[in-house]
């Protein structure tokens, strides 16, 4: 007769066992959180610099083309101007940079104003037609508003695409003029250390809804939408129940923003750069020598 083997009972974790294991699974998940969300940043940025790498190159397309860089446009009403249903160019143009780019960053039916046969539908076509390399990963996705504002587009309401991107400068003496065009030969401090394009700061509580400088979008003429100062210190993204961008440069990035220099290239600038290096670098021939270790 088979002696039956003896079965040692079923043995399952003690309460302090599985609050120990709780408490790794939870240093773990807080250890890796924060890495994962640095890659993630990380990745964005990079995108972001791609993306004004690629408007930077868009300027010296523009300037090879036509042999002078975009204006930033007219008044911050402006639209898109054609003639005889053409894009005009140059001092002709009254909608902004963003808009006189497009056709170098894969935008050239939106700048056409699509298959629209008058003005009005090529305007809104223009307008409202997100492009991508506009926008920064880390801050948001595509974007439009619906905008009105007697004076705008004949008081009607148009869908405008918007944007992260602003040009230098608002104080008119940087490469990107109200109005007039700029060519490479009057920036006369160098095209290395000369702004042209860099990230805009935003208030984010407002994310696609109508502010002050996020509403009449990339393809508007001089408007804060577009166009940023350096005679005030950048600053990063804030949330707040009032109040936009206040024309500042910025971004969403914890420690700086992405900036394309005249030259094409593109640096990041912390947000604690001193204010005369700044101005410095937003003024294209205020003959200041500017290192990029200042920044």
């Amino acid at each position: 007769m088979r002696s039956r083997a003896c079965r040692r009972p079923g043995h399952g974790f003690t309460l302090v066992e599985l609050l120990v294991v709780i408490a790794i699974i939870g240093i773990l998940v807080g250890l890796t959180v924060p890495a994962v969300q640095r890659v993630r940043e990380s990745a964005a940025r990079a995108h972001c610099q791609n993306n004004l790498k690629q408007i930077a190159l868009a300027f010296h397309s523009h300037h090879g083309a036509l042999h002078y860089f975009p204006s930033g446009g007219w008044e911050w009403w402006s639209t898109p101007t054609y003639i005889n249903g053409q894009p005009a160019v140059g001092a002709q143009q009254q909608a902004g940079w963003g808009y006189q780019i497009l056709p170098y960053i894969e935008g050239t039916a939106a700048w056409k104003g699509g298959n629209a046969t008058n003005d009005d539908d090529r305007i809104r076509a223009a307008m409202g037609t997100p492009n991508p390399m506009f926008f920064c990963p880390t801050r948001r996705g595509a974007q439009t508003v619906m905008f009105s504002f007697p004076g705008f587009f004949n008081g009607n309401q148009i869908q405008c695409a918007l944007g992260d991107y602003g040009a230098s400068n608002w104080e008119l003496t940087g490469v990107v003029r109200q109005y007039l065009p700029t060519r490479i030969a009057d920036i006369a401090d160098g095209t290395s250390l000369t702004l042209l394009v860099s990230e805009k700061r935003l208030n984010i509580r407002f994310l696609g809804k109508v502010q002050k400088d996020d509403d009449t979008g990339y393809a508007t003429g001089w408007d804060p939408d577009t166009i940023r100062q350096t005679e005030i210190p950048p600053a990063p993204d804030y949330t707040a129940p009032t109040g936009d961008g206040g024309r500042r440069f910025g971004s969403s990035h914890p420690s700086g923003f992405n900036a394309a220099f005249a030259d094409g290239s593109v640096r990041p600038i912390a947000y604690s750069v001193p204010l005369s290096v700044f101005k410095a670098l937003g003024d294209k021939s205020d003959g200041q020598v500017v290192s990029v270790s200042d920044f």
